[in-house]
């Protein structure tokens, strides 16, 4: 009987994430805060790419009234034009009480990378795909694909 109630219940929640879209916009009430450096790339930019990354398999584990994700890009060009970026991302849990964040990460990625001879556009490609990257690193170990 034990059998059976494991196996209808494995069946259902792969029925319920085989037919979750992979790629969806984040939830309204999804707490997404980037703190980046303006001159790599701007809040609104980040938040975005921050919220596309994160697909709505990973909202339906870890819903959006007790979790949210913080973004942050920072570095630029050295004076030998260098670029440095260092991109992290972080899933923190929400107080119950103010919806605020409580800095605790239950998962952080990190990803950085420095190109020499970068144009400003350059460093600013190269912080957008920094970000894609720590979001991509967060979301593969919350959920398979």
């Amino acid at each position: 009987m034990k059998s059976r109630i494991r196996t209808a219940t494995a069946m259902l929640a792969a029925t319920m994430f085989a037919a979750t879209p992979i790629h969806a916009a984040p939830p309204a009430k999804a707490v997404l805060i980037d703190h980046s450096a303006a001159a790599l790339i701007d809040a609104a930019a980040a938040k975005k790419l921050l919220g596309d990354g994160i697909p709505a398999r990973v909202w339906k584990v870890y819903l959006p009234s007790k979790w949210g994700f913080v973004s942050q890009v920072e570095g630029g060009l050295t004076a030998g034009n260098t670029c440095v970026v260092t991109a992290r991302v972080m899933m923190v849990p929400l107080t119950q009480t103010m919806k605020a964040v409580l800095f605790r990460p239950h998962k952080t990625a990190t990803a950085f990378d420095a190109q020499p001879g970068a144009t400003a556009d350059q460093c600013r490609e190269l912080a957008r795909g920094k970000l894609k990257e720590a979001v991509d690193s967060v979301v593969s170990s919350l959920v398979r694909s």
